[in-house]
């Protein structure tokens, strides 16, 4: 993992998007991954420019707290990255993740090709049918639109405190 909070991909990285409730345990997660090489916290999926935290929460944006993923698919594969996805969070709660109540902390998958598409689709059909959760996977599958980063003090903002996870 580089240090770099801007996941401005390489030539041969790719890039992906995931929102999984609050933002902060979630980049964690991806940055505890071999083979992701840069994270970025910030709000995608709704109509209000470069957004601020205060707008998002606030729910009048649309956005979803998302983290924006670079990765280098020689080490890890776009499958693994929707894996941890899945393990990281509850999809089958709409809009809602612990505590967090809002269309912010919604589940969503922001794909930025046609091969992440099918993928994410088919890993949520896998996953609905073995029966994992007691639920419908309510886990949007969009395309992905303008990335806004959040404010630099969100940008890991539990490593920046000694922590691993926000301890949900």
């Amino acid at each position: 993992m580089t240090d770099s909070a801007n996941p401005e991909t390489a030539a041969n990285h790719k890039k992906a998007t995931f929102a999984a409730g609050c933002f902060w345990g979630v980049e964690a997660a991806f940055r505890k991954i071999d083979g992701v090489v840069a994270t970025a916290v910030g709000y995608i999926g709704g109509t209000v420019p470069d957004a601020t935290y205060k707008q998002v929460c606030a729910g009048g944006t649309g956005h979803a707290e998302a983290v924006e993923v670079a990765f280098d698919p020689d080490k890890v594969s776009y499958d693994d990255l929707l894996e941890s996805f899945w393990t990281i969070h509850n999809p089958t709660t709409k809009n809602r993740q612990g505590p967090d109540v809002g269309s912010q902390y919604r589940s969503a998958i922001f794909y930025h090709d046609d091969d992440q598409r099918e993928s994410a689709l088919a890993s949520r059909d896998v996953l609905q049918g073995a029966g994992r959760f007691s639920g419908d996977i309510v886990t949007e599958i969009v395309p992905a639109g303008p990335f806004y980063p959040a404010e630099e003090y969100h940008q890991q903002y539990l490593e920046k405190r000694g922590q691993s996870s926000c301890g949900i």
